[in-house]
Formats: structure tokens, C-alpha cells, sequence
């Protein structure tokens, strides 16, 4: 293989739209097209198990997946890992598709092609595919800055579920649409139906426009928000959390040469690699974090507070660089001693945010096969009485006596589902992910369980 600066850069397309837009859809019309093109998918699912890369139906092609529970941060670290790890098999694809999850700003993905050398060398971003459901486009737009970033950044708006609202309705929505973003081109469409020439090689993202609407668009951001500096002693530490808006917080810890807010800035790069690497997923009390390039994913239990290993090698200057603020989950660091260290110095990396903590992702998986009846009697009732509340719903379900396995999406109250290949000889379980506002984790489960055969 030929070194990369003499071939032609990889071209990546950006899927974005709000949950239940029609983004795997559209996907999986590109990917059935007969384009000739090999194309790598990589998506980024919002919740704690990953659905989207069963709902995706060529199998064909390289599926990557980012799973992250943040609705709000950046995924930089985890998408240069993914694309490094690509381009060390360059010869088996043409292009790369990335589908965001559907509550993520796409700016923070667009950076990464503009902002990381080595990314800016090897591959090109073609531009940036915003799908708007027609239907509740009103409702999320006014409700969501997410979505106000996805069509100020698109460079192709596809307007889809026109057959949902009147023709009255989709002139409304597409008159707004234009005035937030009056250079992409807007296509009305059902089922996400458009040909490929219309959402691929559509000549490269408009950085200009991007910086029109974010000044500091490329200005470095981090897949962490804060780095704390400590003067700790050799030995065993603890790492307390609260529950916080997510259910995971993923930490690197760093030597450093001085502590001040400089030399943690300085510093940022190197944390940045260690975000790049694959995460080590530890429990409270179970494994334990240490300094070097490595990546943490702390898995938070439940509510009330939760304990995590911290093992110092030697006595000397520590960094934490953590991926959400330390107050969203009151962090607090305990020598062996049991008392609290003190921290001799913080920075945080990007202007402060707020999660909106009603808005969060239930992820259920269990094994064993599922009555039909019953589990469509309460899909039924529970879109019919909390559909406001659910933004999106997915899942791959083991119904009784049936060989395929049950995929379904839905969307508030819109519902759709349909066998989705068989089972085979590997593990059958039930998975379902809801993502919402005011959702009750043990009740949803319980009454799915309520469901098995």
C-alpha cells in the first residue's frame, strides 16, 4: 500500500437528525443502492446497549460504534481512535458514513476533519446530511439547541414523512428551515427516499458557513471537560462520585511536571491520546484507575454515592482529566487516610453546559423469549400514555416460536416493526433502548419482563 499522502483522501459523509428522524433509514438506502461504492459505517448510539447496528441491514459493510451516553459532549477521542483503526485498512472501503446519535451537535464531528493533522491528511469531510422529521418538527426544533445546530451545519436538508403533514405544514416547516440555513439544499422526501448522487460526493462541507455560525468553530475541543490537578502520596486513593446526569464517567489520570492551570492546558494533547484509547470499563471497588495513557470508563451502579480504586505508583503530581464537569457528579478524591484531597488546581476545557436531566436513555437486556401478545398489548398502552415523553424507542425482541428475530423503532407515538433476520445458532436476548423525558427504569422494566413467554 501506497503512503497515504500519495493517495486521494477518504471522503466522509455526516448523518445527523433528531431521534426517530429517519437517519438508519436513510443509511440503509444508501448501503442497498447499487453504487458500486464499499463504504464504512460508524455510528454513535446514545444509551448503554447498542441497538443501531442490527437495524442497519447490509451486513456487508464495516459497522463501527461509538456508544456514549452523553447527549452533549464531543466524541473526538472515540472517533479518532475509530478512524485511525480504518485507515490502517484503507484498501477495503471508498468513503465512510457516520451516523450521529440523534441528540448530539454535529459541529463537534465536522471539527474533528479540520482540527486533528493526521485526520485532515488522510480523509475530507464531503458534508453533512441533516434528516428533519416532518411530523415533529416543530416540537423539537423549539425544544432542542441540538437541532438548531443539525440544519444550521447541513448541507443537504432532507425534509422527510412528508406524507404525515399537509402540504400547508411542509411549506411552513420549509420556509423556517430555510431561514435558519438558507444555503443547504432542501429535499422533500418519504421514507427517506432520495438518490445517492443527492446525499454523497456533494463536494466537500462549507467550512465558512460553519464559522458564520460558530465563531470559534475551530478552536481544539476536548471529549473532556475538566482536568484536576493533585499532590498525592504513594498508595491506594478512592474516587467518590454521585449519580449524575449520565450512567458512566470516563476519567484519564496523567503525571504532571507542575501543577497550574498552564501546565494542564499544555497537557491537553497528551490526555487527548489517552482518550483515543479502547476504554477499560471498571465497577465501584473493582479494578482501579492508574496514571499513563489510558482510558477509564467508570460504570456508575445507581443512586447515592460510588467508590472507585485509584492506585498511585509514587508520590508526586497528579492529573484527572474528566470527561464531564467534577460538580455534575461531585466528585471528590480520598487518600488512604480517608480524608478528602484537596485539589491544588482546576481548568475546564469548554464553556459549561447543562444536560437537561429529564431527558435521559433506559437501556434493558435479558434472555428468554417473549409472549407476542402480551408484548404488543404493551407497546400499545405505553405509547397510547407516555408517547409524549419518548423521543425514540428501538429493540430487537425473541418472540415465542419464531425463528427471526422482532426489530422495531418508534417515535413519540409512531410505531414500526418487522422481522429482521434470523436468530442462528448465537445467544437470543431481548434488548430495547428508550430515550425520553420522566422515564422510570424499574418500571419499564418490570412491565417488559411482565411480557417473557
Amino acid at each position: 500500500m501506497q503512503p497515504s499522502n500519495t493517495q486521494a483522501k477518504i471522503p466522509v459523509t455526516v448523518l445527523t437528525g433528531f431521534l426517530g428522524a429517519g437517519k438508519t433509514t436513510l443509511l440503509n438506502r444508501i448501503l442497498t443502492e447499487n453504487h458500486g461504492l464499499r463504504i464504512a459505517v460508524i455510528e454513535n448510539e446514545f444509551g448503554e446497549i447498542g441497538v443501531d447496528q442490527e437495524l442497519v441491514i447490509n451486513a456487508d459493510e464495516e459497522i463501527f460504534e461509538m456508544n456514549n451516553g452523553c447527549i452533549c459532549c464531543t466524541v473526538r477521542g472515540d472517533l479518532i481512535r475509530i478512524l485511525g483503526n480504518l485507515m490502517n485498512r484503507r484498501d477495503r472501503f471508498d468513503r465512510i458514513l457516520i451516523e450521529t446519535t440523534g441528540m448530539a451537535d454535529p459541529g463537534p464531528v465536522a471539527q474533528t476533519f479540520f482540527v486533528d493533522d493526521e485526520t485532515r491528511e488522510e480523509m475530507s469531510l464531503d458534508g453533512i446530511v441533516t434528516v428533519v422529521d416532518a411530523k415533529h418538527f416543530s416540537l423539537h426544533c423549539d425544544e432542542s439547541d441540538e437541532v438548531k445546530s443539525q440544519i444550521a451545519l447541513a448541507d443537504v436538508i432532507l425534509l422527510n414523512k412528508i406524507d404525515l403533514v399537509s402540504t400547508v405544514e411542509l411549506d411552513d416547516i420549509e420556509k423556517r428551515l430555510r431561514s435558519m440555513n438558507g444555503l443547504a439544499k432542501v429535499r422533500r422526501v418519504r421514507m427517506a427516499d432520495v438518490p445517492v448522487n443527492e446525499v454523497l460526493d456533494l463536494g466537500g462541507f462549507d467550512l465558512e458557513r460553519a464559522l458564520e455560525v460558530n465563531p470559534s468553530f475551530l478552536e481544539p475541543e476536548y471529549p473532556f471537560e475538566a482536568a484536576i490537578g493533585y499532590q498525592l502520596t504513594a498508595g491506594d486513593h478512592h474516587l467518590v462520585l454521585d449519580a449524575g446526569p449520565d450512567p458512566s464517567m470516563r476519567v484519564a489520570m496523567l503525571a504532571a511536571e507542575s501543577l497550574d492551570a498552564a501546565a494542564l492546558i499544555a497537557d491537553a494533547e497528551a490526555a487527548l491520546r489517552a482518550y483515543t484509547q479502547n476504554p477499560v470499563t471498571i465497577a465501584p471497588l473493582a479494578g482501579a484507575i492508574s496514571p499513563g495513557r489510558h482510558l477509564w470508563t467508570l460504570r456508575l451502579g445507581g443512586p447515592g454515592k460510588q467508590s472507585f480504586n485509584v492506585r498511585v505508583p509514587k508520590t508526586g503530581r497528579y492529573v484527572l482529566y474528566t470527561e464531564h464537569l467534577p460538580q455534575e457528579y461531585a466528585l471528590r478524591l480520598i487518600d488512604g487516610s480517608q480524608r478528602e484531597v484537596a485539589a491544588t488546581v482546576t481548568h475546564e476545557f469548554t464553556a459549561g453546559h447543562s444536560h437537561d436531566e429529564d431527558v435521559r436513555s433506559v437501556s434493558i437486556e435479558f434472555e428468554g423469549a417473549m409472549n407476542g401478545d402480551k408484548i404488543n398489548t404493551w407497546l400499545g398502552k405505553l405509547l397510547k400514555t407516555r408517547g409524549a415523553d419518548i423521543f425514540r424507542m428501538k429493540g430487537i425482541l425473541d418472540i415465542a416460536g419464531e425463528t427471526q428475530r422482532f426489530v422495531f423503532q418508534g417515535v413519540h407515538m409512531l410505531f414500526d416493526g418487522q422481522a429482521g433476520g434470523p436468530w442462528g445458532e448465537g445467544r437470543r436476548s431481548n434488548r430495547m433502548v428508550f430515550i425520553g423525558r420522566n422515564l422510570d427504569r424499574r418500571e419499564l422494566e418490570e412491565s417488559f419482563r411482565a411480557c417473557l413467554a
